[in-house]
C-alpha cells in the first residue's frame, strides 16, 4: 500500500484528498467554482503538511486526467506535476469518467448487476463526454464527445438497463426516454473516490511520465473573439 495525494479538477468542483494504506486520511472539497486557481494550492499544501507532520512519506500523486474542463484539467495536472517534480514522486492518472463510476459501485446496491454504467460530463448545449462500462469497469463504449438526441444509446437500452449520471446526464433526462434508462442525480468526480483506481494503478506500476504527460482533453480548446457591444 502507499500514501497518495489525489487531485480532482475536471469540473467546477475542486477536491483534494490524502490516502494511506487504502484509507482516506483527510480531504477537502470546494463546490463554489470554478475557482481551482484559488483553492487548489492551499488544499494540496494542507495534504502535504498533514503527511509531513505525521511522518508519513508520500509515494505518489494521482490526478484526474479527463475528459472535462480544459482549464480545470490544466490546473490540476500542472499542480500534480509540480508536486511530483518537487518531491520526486510517482505520477498516476485516473480517467475522470471511470472515477464517476466509483461511488455507484461502492455505495449503490440497488443498481442491477446487468446494467451498464454511463457517466456523462457536460460539454455545452446537448453535447456530453461519455462512455459505457460494465460493473467491473470493462469498456463497452469508448470515451467520446457526442450530441445527445432521442436515439442515443437506443441499441443498448433495448437490451439491458443503462444508468446515466454525472453533470452531463441531468440535461439528457427529457431526451433519452426509455424504460431501461435510469438516472442518478448528484454524482460528481471527487478526489476521495480516486482511491481504488489510484491504488490499483500504483500496485500495477502504471506511472505517467512527469515531463511529458498531458490531460485527455478529447477536444481542443477553442477561443472565441469577444463580441463588440458598441
Amino acid at each position: 500500500m502507499a500514501c497518495i495525494v489525489h487531485i480532482e479538477t475536471a469540473t467546477d468542483v475542486c477536491s483534494v484528498a490524502l490516502s494511506e494504506n487504502g484509507a482516506i486520511l483527510i480531504s477537502e472539497e470546494c463546490y463554489d467554482g470554478p475557482n481551482h486557481n484559488v483553492v487548489l494550492a492551499p488544499y494540496v499544501d494542507e495534504m502535504v503538511s498533514f503527511a509531513d507532520s505525521h511522518a508519513i512519506p508520500i509515494d505518489a500523486v494521482a490526478v484526474s486526467c479527463g475528459p472535462g474542463s480544459y482549464t480545470g484539467l490544466r490546473i490540476g495536472v500542472s499542480t500534480a506535476k509540480g508536486l511530483c517534480y518537487g518531491r520526486g514522486l510517482k505520477l498516476i492518472s485516473v480517467p475522470t469518467l471511470q472515477l464517476l463510476c466509483v461511488p455507484l459501485l461502492l455505495h449503490r446496491e440497488d443498481i442491477p448487476e446487468e446494467a451498464l454504467l454511463c457517466p456523462m460530463l457536460d460539454a455545452r448545449r446537448m453535447e456530453v463526454y461519455s462512455a459505457l462500462y460494465t460493473h467491473s469497469l470493462s469498456t463497452v463504449k469508448d470515451v467520446s464527445a457526442e450530441i445527445i438526441d432521442d436515439k442515443s444509446y437506443r441499441d443498448y437500452l433495448e437490451k439491458q438497463p443503462v444508468v446515466f449520471f454525472g453533470n452531463g446526464a441531468e440535461k439528457c433526462k427529457e431526451v433519452i426516454k426509455h424504460p431501461n434508462a435510469l438516472f442518478i442525480d448528484g454524482v460528481k468526480p471527487l478526489a476521495k473516490n480516486m482511491l481504488p483506481l489510484a491504488e490499483r494503478a500504483f500496485m500495477q506500476s502504471q506511472w505517467q511520465d512527469v515531463a511529458y504527460f498531458e490531460p485527455f482533453y478529447l477536444k481542443e480548446f477553442v477561443t472565441t473573439q469577444a463580441r463588440k457591444l458598441f
